[in-house]
């Protein structure tokens, strides 16, 4: 390595590097400046965070090298205003120590991740950084490159507020061979697809996923499936329901369309463009104003921008993508959770396939509780770098009217419970017999698929009719009931549950008795699942409680009120 008259280090003999702008577990982003072109480039170094990862998985630094000459060529493809432009790459010379090099544009505005610390954003600007993003996905697709890691660390902010998408470093490209091993799993567990976790890959519809997740995050301040550890982050990525938005506005039908498990059910890049360019027309009219987004202009090289603005703890570039987590990976990594293998799920099949998908997930947890300690990433977080100072700051739902709209069927107001001014009214065994009823004045039944109970609402899955194969998504909010949507089919042999016959006056005590099995003294967040158990389809109730510093897990009990099992994470 070179040194500047300035005493700076320069790479390839030509670009001085000035300040790094962010690190992550692949290595750190740099400012730098290209002295044969006077202009301000970042620099992408390549390289494992230490010795001790690069020892514990003996490949990495090779599959690193790889994955950073793919990044490359994938962002080669793609000459998109809204997909940050590549400049070049420095290699390594063959049989040489060192690391390889990506030389980037440089981007003034912070992250999106950046600018969620102050909190969620208005619909329309969300909206309109999701056409942006959207837009550079669709350059993306058309040219066979997957991202597969969307997320608000990797939206650029231009100083005028667009948006710019980058890290293609774990991209797949269509005519290139994979660079991990059956059962691997890359990506971030909050914003990863449900299809990808079950072993699916090459879909679009996984992107719009990711993007459907960013936005919601953007819009209502809260990631939904983001759990205490990255392993109960992906149980929750399967199966959990997601909250109906309530701060989103006419955005909200938009990602109650896209936010699906079924990938083949949801929009694709083109549907979802006209959904997103109605939604900016109506927010723009209800604020009075003109749409909330321009059109988008043809796809046209970038120039680099001459100058860096301030950054963040962790800079405007996303730092490198980490190792990836594992569902099955070779055994010694200390980021592997052996012994599962990927299930594959053909499209149009998503939605009900729990139980085995679970079950092999849950193989995951108990062979891991036998090797020790299971980190999924390296900074045993849940899977993004907004994790780690907890900068996406949740809202609170109770009191909010979720946004209509699509094909919701019309709200029944219940009878009101008691203690209706309290967000735990849902988790009272009244709260629940009064959803019940509302549930029932709209849909004709009490037998569900599935109820998942939170303080201030509750989500159901129910049959579009007695004997029907197709199910509905239900919400019950501020004492009244509505359609959100469609939810799949039900699996051949699947039990569905009559609600009216859970013992609703054991509730109270299960989650008393919870808080003593699970140790959570003070639970920060709980709620309750009713469905049939994985392992052996049985009708079940699982009380799922944590505290503030990520400690708790759930309790499995009959719906008759017994206690089946205690699973403290």
């Amino acid at each position: 390595m070179d040194t500047s008259e300035a005493g700076r280090q320069l790479i390839d003999g030509r670009f001085e590097l000035v300040a790094p702008l962010g690190s992550g577990g692949m290595g750190t982003v740099w400012r730098a400046r290209d002295i044969a072109l006077h202009r301000e480039v970042a620099l992408k170094e390549v390289r494992p965070p230490d010795p001790a990862t690069a020892a514990a998985q003996p490949g990495l630094a090779d599959q690193m090298r790889e994955r950073a000459v793919r990044e490359a060529r994938a962002l080669a493809r793609l000459a998109h205003p809204h997909v940050v432009t590549i400049h070049h790459i420095v290699e390594p010379a063959e049989g040489a120590d060192g690391h390889p090099w990506i030389v980037m544009e440089m981007v003034k505005g912070g992250s999106l991740h950046d600018k969620l610390e102050s909190g969620p954003l208005p619909p329309a600007e969300v909206v309109r950084l999701g056409l942006d993003v959207l837009s550079a996905l669709r350059a993306a697709h058309a040219e066979g490159v997957l991202h597969r890691d969307v997320k608000p660390a990797n939206v650029l902010l231009r100083p005028d507020g667009s948006a710019v998408l980058t890290d293609f470093g774990i991209a797949a490209l269509h005519d290139s061979t994979g660079l991990t091993a059956t059962g691997v799993l890359i990506g971030s567990p909050e914003y990863i697809a449900p299809e990808r976790v079950r072993g699916e890959e090459g879909l679009a519809a996984s992107d719009l996923w990711s993007l459907g997740m960013l936005l919601y995050v953007a819009a209502e301040g809260v990631s939904p499936l983001r759990r205490a550890t990255s392993l109960a982050t992906v149980v929750a990525v399967l199966d959990e329901p997601i909250p109906a938005p309530v701060r989103s506005g006419a955005l909200g039908p938009v990602l109650e369309r896209l936010l699906v498990r079924d990938p083949a059910v949801r929009p694709d890049g083109a549907q979802l463009e006209q959904l997103l360019r109605e939604a900016s027309t109506a927010l723009g009219s209800a604020s009075g104003a003109g749409p909330a987004h321009a059109p988008v202009p043809p796809a046209a090289p970038v120039p680099s921008p001459s100058a860096a603005g301030p950054y963040g703890q962790f800079g405007p570039y996303a730092p490198a993508t980490p190792p990836p987590y594992a569902l099955g990976g070779p055994g010694g990594s200390p980021y592997a959770v052996p012994a599962t293998t990927p299930v594959d799920v053909a499209p149009g099949a998503a939605r009900r396939k729990r139980p085995v998908l679970l079950g092999a997930l849950l193989a995951a947890v108990l062979v891991a509780s036998a090797v020790g300690v299971v980190r999924l990433l390296p900074d045993g977080g849940s899977g993004d770098d907004e994790a780690k100072g907890g900068t996406i700051r949740p809202t609170t739902a109770a009191s909010a009217t979720p946004a209509g709209g699509g094909a919701s069927a019309p709200a029944v107001k219940a009878s009101t419970p008691k203690d209706e001014g309290s967000r735990a009214a849902t988790m009272t065994p009244e709260g629940v017999r009064t959803a019940l009823e509302a549930f029932k004045k709209q849909t004709g039944t009490t037998t569900f698929v599935d109820m998942t109970l939170y303080d201030g609402y509750i989500l159901a899955s129910i049959p579009t009719a007695a004997g029907a194969e197709t199910v509905d998504s239900w919400q019950y909010r501020d004492g009244a009931a509505s359609r959100t949507g469609p939810d799949g089919t039900v699996d051949e042999g699947e039990p569905l549950i009559d609600m009216s016959t859970v013992n609703w006056d054991a509730l109270p005590g299960l989650l008393e008795q919870s808080k003593k099995d699970l140790k959570v003294e003070k639970p920060k967040s709980r709620h309750v699942i009713i469905d049939p158990w994985m392992m052996d389809q049985v009708p079940s109730i699982r009380t799922y409680l944590s505290d503030e510093y990520g400690r708790g897990g759930y309790v499995l009990w009959g719906i008759d009120g017994k206690l089946r099992k205690v699973v403290a994470t």
